[in-house]
């Protein structure tokens, strides 16, 4: 028998523990039940922190656990899936090209920043999207310094007001005057289609964001998208024009590519539609998870959203059905009712919320503590040591919070 998961972001790197952990609870051998990840590197990207300087560091290395549980790596991106023979076509770094069988299959690859059509979005903006995308933007940046100081150099916009739009923006402030100095006329401005920031945050935390972008010093314009982007800035569909060297995208997520071979329902962002066990109804023994999957997290209409803290549950769930069904032990049906965000606000400290109306627990210094523990520790794959591996991936304790 073979389950093979493709993706190592958190929600592969955990649907490979949570396989692994069954397979050692049922005392089933790794050459019983073989577990394969497929993945371009055994590694995990820190995506949440990309918003943050030196990007390159903000990975972790994959291949020393997942050798502890006996999960077998596999190099390649995964290019293809037939659903009608259980196969997966990979292309390897070398460019040679394989075909991987399959009794169970976990979609774990993620999303995509979606870049609307906009005249001038593909070739002048920068993003944190993808690991490549933050070095370019933080070599970028770097770069700017050998320039003379102008409007243009020391101005940052960022398209998109939501999460990611957040962080980005009120990192940029003390990066940029690491990079040019403390006498720099540092400006950064985010600009959001939408009449409030932080739309989807609701009334009561958009206080508490709107006073720290104010504190560090980020303008808004709300109300009005982007028109146009050029070498030498941006032009909103209100008319405006600000002169920027460094506009940064960070509006709209979309589902890997790979989800569109799968003969299924998918939502407005390209998610599968999938059943409380994570299955992909209709679809023999393929399963969906992390960003490539809508699945529902309690019986009152909330579903998970493209973020880690989901991402990480729905990996552990997805990995033990997949298993399970292999193992003919009865699966799990996901279920996360505890929600909390830990927003970012740069020299300003966090925001710490719970619950899905984003109660506010707590602010400033004292969130941002939170946040960095979360960034820095509670993200990061487990130790390399087989029980403890192995525990990490229980999945009614995986993101208990």
């Amino acid at each position: 028998m073979r389950l093979v998961i493709i993706g190592s972001g958190f929600a592969g790197m955990y649907a490979a523990l949570s396989a692994a952990r069954l397979r050692d609870l049922q005392g089933i051998s790794p050459e019983e039940l073989e577990i394969e990840l497929v993945a371009p590197q055994p590694t995990l990207v820190v995506r949440p922190r990309l918003y943050e300087p030196k990007p390159e560091t903000l990975t972790a290395p994959l291949l020393p656990v997942l050798e502890e549980i006996d999960v077998r790596y596999v190099q390649g991106t995964a290019e293809t899936v037939d659903t009608r023979s259980n196969s997966v076509g990979i292309v390897t770094g070398g460019g040679e090209r394989r075909t991987l069988t399959y009794d169970r299959l976990v979609l774990a690859t993620g999303s995509r920043l979606f870049r609307p059509d906009i005249p001038g979005i593909t070739d002048y903006v920068f993003a944190v999207d993808q690991l490549d995308d933050a070095v370019t933007l933080d070599r970028h940046l770097h770069a700017l310094a050998r320039q003379p100081a102008s409007a243009a150099r020391d101005t940052v916009v960022v398209a998109g007001g939501g999460f990611t739009g957040i962080e980005a923006a009120t990192e940029m402030p003390a990066r940029l005057r690491t990079i040019f100095g403390d006498n720099a006329a540092i400006r950064v401005v985010i600009v959001d289609r939408n009449d409030a920031i932080a739309p989807d945050m609701g009334a009561g935390p958009r206080p508490v964001i709107e006073n720290a972008l104010r504190k560090v010093g980020v303008e808004t314009r709300l109300g009005a998208g982007v028109a146009s982007v050029d070498a030498g800035g941006v032009t909103l569909a209100s008319g405006e024009r600000i002169e920027s060297a460094t506009v940064v995208w960070a509006a709209g997520m979309r589902a890997a590519p790979l989800t569109q071979q799968i003969p299924a329902e998918r939502d407005n962002s390209g998610r599968l539609l999938v059943d409380r066990a994570l299955r992909v109804p209709g679809v023999g023994g393929v399963f969906a998870t992390g960003d490539a999957a809508k699945a529902a997290c309690d019986d009152i209409g909330n579903y998970a959203l493209m973020s880690c803290q989901h991402a990480t549950r729905m990996g552990a769930f997805a990995g033990h059905n997949a298993a399970a069904e292999l193992l003919g032990v009865p699966t799990i049906p996901y279920h996360q009712e505890a929600y909390v965000t830990c927003l970012d606000l740069g020299d300003a400290g966090a925001l710490f919320t719970r619950g899905w109306d984003r109660h506010v627990e707590f602010v400033g210094a004292e969130a941002k503590k939170m946040k960095q523990e979360i960034n820095t520790v509670w993200i990061y794959p487990p130790r390399a040591q087989r029980d403890v591996a192995l525990a990490s991936a229980d999945p009614e304790r995986v993101t208990d919070l």
